[in-house]
């Protein structure tokens, strides 16, 4: 059932048709607006193509990575996906088995760029190939606390799986390991918060000049 359009009690997504006449611009799809455009993207890219948003968020992509084990189809990934995109990362990079669950991911994938490693050595010799650091994010012996370290702009933080965490394979490639600190009696916080707190790190310390309107 599609919010706003089979459930008339569900909150309205988007905008609907464009009324005429229709702006002159390569970069919108006559589909959208003569449909309207329920997809959930910001309102600069309402009645954009796909491939122009794409375009678009190239020119402002950051120099943050992040690479995603995926050795148990975790759920989490999708959730990860999403919040990647938020940030406009300059490539996400799922490690293992090629299909994933994106049903979390709520076809913000989409306007990323995907890489496939099947090994953690092609992970990391693709990023040691451009210059990237890779840093683990996880609880382990050795990690420090990621509220203390300084992130280079160019990093990809690595996340493993929900539950095992992080692979010895892995944790040999990073440079470092860093960790949440915690205060409670969990062992760990779900991948795909600690994630989200983990980019949001690396945002303040290398925040964007002019944000996207």
């Amino acid at each position: 059932m599609s919010p706003g359009v089979d459930d008339p009690a569900a909150p309205v997504v988007g905008v609907g048709p464009h009324p005429p006449p229709w702006p002159s611009d390569d970069r919108l799809d006559p589909e959208l607006l003569a449909g309207g455009d329920r997809r959930n993207v910001i309102d600069r890219y309402r009645y954009w193509k796909l491939e122009a948003i794409v375009a678009d968020l190239d020119l402002n992509r950051s120099g943050l990575h992040v690479a995603i084990q995926n050795w148990e189809h975790d759920f989490n990934i999708g959730s990860i996906v999403r919040t990647a995109n938020a940030f406009n990362v300059g490539g996400v990079h799922i490690i293992g088995k090629r299909r994933w669950n994106r049903r979390g991911a709520m076809v913000t994938d989409r306007y990323l760029h995907v890489h496939h490693h099947e090994t953690e050595e092609s992970l990391f010799g693709w990023l040691g190939e451009r210059g990237i650091e890779a840093v683990g994010v996880d609880n382990l012996p050795g990690s420090v606390p990621l509220e203390t370290a300084a992130l280079p702009r160019d990093v990809c933080l690595v996340f493993g799986s929900e539950g095992p965490g992080l692979t010895p394979g892995v944790v040999a490639g990073c440079t470092r390991l860093v960790a949440i600190t915690q205060r409670g009696s969990t062992r760990s916080l779900n991948a795909g918060a600690a994630a989200a707190i983990a980019m949001y790190h690396w945002a303040l310390q290398h925040p964007v000049v002019e944000p996207l309107a």
